[in-house]
């Protein structure tokens, strides 16, 4: 079920009401309809993929409850590593095993030999990269003792499928969502107010922004032979945007949601394209994810805390693999290569300085290079793109006249939405239009942005870029 669907338009208020009506708002009632909520959330994709999440469910409750009362460290560490495999043998098969496959049997073509084997036809489990890291964090903060394993298995349940993160994010921690399963919620018209004006902001940022943005960018990545460097300059460019509003919109409209039935999710966007460096960039993009892969492969693997050269490996490690938790593709796993490269690079060479707005279009310049490999349907593509803007700028790609407003309303948007994000970047967060003291300025805000959703929002039910993921 999409957020930006009519589905979603009947199936929210009807939880929300339900929710909130429960005889004295009890608990286990309520973390039971949660339960039941997003099993029906997530099953009107797919409804055969609930098997998946029901048995990492239980396999990571039982493992909990497994280390609770086992203090052999043999039996602990086997223990973990049921969870491991599980959940990254599900990730495994469903998103890798055709990569696998194909590139082996290229490989062997090299040396004149030839392998028969065929591809399977899987489909891919919508969020099954997030509900893995999410359930797999538990265990892993469990066994290291960080964190109490849960007795509660409704609780537990609902934690891993909590429908308004469940498909894209934010990757929770165990830590901090699961303790609010434990404790009674009451309706409050702040949380119900704050859960509103994030949802519109996040509506306005994909279907705006986004889907705006995507038609012009569609136009020209999906018909490369047929434009030139200027063309994927600005394709590029509004990519940038695109799936920014994209995800970022996806992720306010989750933690939007997450408030209204009195929960609090994590911050996963922090203005990331003011970043002055790319370190800055990936302290302030998905930091669920980038905090994530940090706590759990960057740092085992030594993090700053060993020789030098060793550590600048760690580094290139940690995007490598995070290239390719985004797909089975080359594409993604040159795009995370180049991230990591970046921040090699600035690891060696640079330090910081004052020049801010300088560093701030650099950083800029670098990622939506970076972006290319991301979006392009393959690396001959992405070649093809980077050797066009090099050598050959071309023309301008100009859409038709039915599709000419699509890039000048996604220009607009993104000149309204950086706007905002302007004041809270560089003054004080007062003088934020969506935060401003004077209710008449904040509705007047609001008031604009529900406008231009109607006015010149794309309603087609377009799926969230990370979906795929």
């Amino acid at each position: 079920m999409l957020f930006n669907s009519i589905d979603f338009a009947v199936f929210l208020p009807t939880v929300f009401l339900l929710y909130w009506l429960v005889k004295d708002q009890n608990l286990k009632l309520q973390n039971f309809l949660i339960v039941a909520a997003s099993y029906l959330f997530y099953g009107w994709w797919d409804w055969r993929f609930l098997s998946l999440i029901l048995f990492s469910t239980i396999v990571d409750y039982l493992v909990g409850l497994g280390l609770l009362i086992q203090n052999n460290k043999t039996k602990r560490k086997i223990l973990l590593w049921t969870s491991i495999l599980v959940n990254l043998g599900f990730l495994a098969f469903f998103k890798y095993y055709n990569f696998f496959l194909d590139n082996f049997i290229t490989a062997f073509s090299f040396f004149g030999k030839e392998i028969k084997a065929s591809s399977l036809n899987i489909i891919l489990p919508v969020g099954i990269s997030f509900y893995t890291f999410q359930t797999l964090s538990y265990s892993i903060d469990v066994y290291k003792r960080k964190l109490e394993p849960t007795k509660d298995f409704l609780a537990f349940s609902a934690f891993v499928s909590f429908f308004p993160q469940l498909v894209a994010g934010p990757i929770e921690r165990a830590k901090n969502l699961l303790p609010q399963f434990y404790v009674k919620r009451t309706f409050t018209y702040q949380l119900f107010s704050e859960g509103v004006k994030l949802m519109i902001v996040g509506f306005f940022m994909k279907l705006v922004v986004a889907d705006r943005a995507a038609i012009y960018v569609n136009a020209v990545y999906n018909n490369v032979d047929n434009h030139a460097g200027l063309s994927f300059m600005a394709a590029t460019i509004l990519f940038a945007f695109q799936i920014y509003g994209d995800f970022a919109g996806y992720s306010l409209i989750a933690i939007g949601t997450a408030r209204l039935f009195g929960f609090k999710l994590m911050t996963n966007f922090n203005r990331p394209y003011f970043a002055t460096s790319v370190g800055d960039f990936w302290k302030r993009w998905h930091i669920s994810l980038s905090t994530w892969f940090r706590d759990y492969l960057y740092i085992p693997l030594g993090g700053n805390q060993v020789i030098y050269p060793r550590w600048l490996i760690n580094i290139f490690i940690t995007f490598l693999v995070s290239g390719f938790w985004h797909g089975a593709n080359w594409t993604f796993i040159i795009w995370g290569s180049l991230n990591g490269i970046y921040l090699i690079i600035e690891a060696v060479l640079f330090k910081s300085n004052n020049k801010k707005i300088i560093n701030v279009l650099l950083t800029f310049i670098l990622i939506c290079f970076s972006w290319i490999f991301f979006r392009a349907n393959n690396v001959n593509d992405a070649l093809y793109i980077v050797k066009s803007i090099i050598i050959n700028p071309g023309k301008l790609y100009i859409p038709s006249d039915n599709d000419v407003i699509a890039p000048v309303f996604a220009v607009m948007a993104i000149s309204i939405l950086l706007g905002t994000e302007i004041k809270k970047e560089y003054f004080n967060k007062s003088f934020s239009l969506a935060e401003n003291k004077y209710p008449l300025v904040r509705w007047g805000f609001y008031s604009c942005i529900l406008f231009l959703i109607l006015y010149m929002g794309v309603f087609n039910s377009s799926q969230f870029i990370y979906f795929q993921f």
